[in-house]
């Protein structure tokens, strides 16, 4: 029988509608800004990032958690003895930050969230070791300052074996022009992706699900001679910068999804009516093959729920096609120049694999 992630991990159906329902009453909180002479951007509520506007700036933030990954890499130790932990900081880090600059912003400060189940956890001094190195670096990367943060020790709501990982963020927008929203969406635009290094931080719960199923568990060996876990861990990259070269090469950017949750779908997170034909795609990492293997997933099921390959996208005109995959290169990622939007009906197709995805299949922001 087929395992869905609906099934072992997040329910998009159940816990959208309740996203909207918070949405609305966040809005409604809006004018409280006005107080202090702040004025919030409308158009960025129910992206990645919230935007307001302050004096001469624009100012962004978000909050993101790491979900369950640090849950595979506390099977992976008892397996090569590594705690993997540098890898858990990085990862929560990646997360925030790549929200947060989906709207255009230079990230400054990033906070942590590190609730445990029992203080027992940071007796492990070296996997704390890990986590703190791997946190420092992934702020490096991004250029941020790591301004602090709460680890609370949260008894029967977090196992005493384990650390529930998340953080926000602030940054800003210097120059207006560079904010992004989806009003900047148009008709004709490229759909640039950047290739991804593998799950990142989603649906790690149905990967897990499939560790249980495989001949060695985590320690199953893939065809390239990787452990299935260490090939759930790889790093996600962080791409702080890399927006910030495509501005300096004088690219207008119009919109930026960064595919999390929701997999190719996220493609269609603006708000207007357009479609949008992906002609190329990256081939998938091989954990992805076993991962849809495994839980005996149509193509449909595992694009809906993964990255595949893809975990940003970046919509620009086409006269700015080879400027943006120029600054890509120099940046040391790899983007592919994937497609275009049209006007039309609300729907992702992904012609490689006679995919589609009908708006209704994302009732969220």
């Amino acid at each position: 029988m087929p395992i869905t992630y609906s099934q072992v991990g997040d329910n998009y159906d159940l816990k959208d509608p309740i996203k909207k329902l918070a949405q609305v009453s966040a809005a409604a909180t809006g004018k409280n800004l006005l107080q202090h002479n702040f004025t919030e951007l409308t158009d960025s509520r129910g992206e990645s990032a919230y935007v307001w506007e302050q004096g001469g700036v624009y100012m962004a933030t978000t909050i993101e958690g790491l979900g369950t990954k640090n849950l595979v890499a506390d099977n992976m130790q008892k397996i090569t003895g590594k705690t993997y932990y540098e890898i858990i900081g990085h990862e929560t880090v990646a997360t925030i930050i790549n929200d947060l600059i989906t709207v255009g912003a230079k990230p400054l400060t990033c906070h942590a969230y590190w609730a445990v189940g029992s203080n027992d956890w940071f007796q492990n001094t070296e996997r704390l070791k890990d986590l703190i190195g791997g946190w420092k670096n992934g702020c490096d990367t991004a250029g941020v300052s790591w301004g602090g943060g709460e680890s609370p020790t949260l008894t029967k709501i977090v196992d005493e074996n384990c650390i529930d990982l998340g953080g926000s963020a602030v940054g800003i927008i210097e120059d207006k022009n560079n904010l992004i929203s989806d009003t900047k969406l148009q008709d004709g635009d490229r759909i640039i992706l950047l290739k991804s290094t593998g799950i990142n931080a989603n649906g790690l719960s149905l990967a897990r699900a499939v560790a249980e199923k495989l001949p060695e568990k985590y320690a199953t060996k893939l065809p390239s001679g990787v452990y299935y876990g260490e090939a759930v861990l790889n790093k996600t990259n962080i791409y702080a910068k890399l927006l910030q070269n495509i501005f300096s090469a004088g690219v207008n950017i119009h919109y930026v999804s960064n595919i999390t949750g929701h997999g190719l779908r996220k493609i269609m997170r603006a708000r207007g009516n357009f479609t949008y034909n992906i002609e190329k795609i990256f081939e998938p990492q091989e954990v992805f093959s076993i991962i849809q293997q495994y839980a005996e997933l149509s193509d449909y099921q595992i694009y809906e729920t993964y990255n595949m390959g893809q975990d940003y996208a970046i919509f620009v005109s086409q006269a700015d096609v080879d400027k943006t995959l120029e600054a890509i290169k120099q940046t040391g990622f790899v983007g592919l120049d994937a497609g275009y939007v049209k006007a039309g009906e609300r729907q992702v197709i992904i012609e490689p694999k006679n995919i589609i995805f009908k708006g209704e299949s994302l009732d969220l922001r």
